[in-house]
């Protein structure tokens, strides 16, 4: 019986840390979201203003 305490204690352990992990990810995979959506909205917003930056055939760069 005290082998099978033991056993329960060690799950109960076991699944309170894995649900600290999950929920660690969660507020991770929020967090990182966000910023993806950010920088989507960012880069739209600059492809719409025209100044995406792309060199074209023969053009110069702006260092020259």
């Amino acid at each position: 019986m005290e082998k099978l305490e033991e056993q329960i204690a060690h799950l109960t352990r076991t699944v309170e840390e894995l649900s600290d992990v999950i929920a660690r990810q969660d507020t991770e995979l929020v967090l990182l979201k966000r910023r993806v959506q950010m920088l989507l909205e960012r880069e739209a917003d600059r492809e719409s203003a025209g100044s995406g930056g792309v060199v074209l055939g023969d053009e110069r760069p702006p260092h020259y």
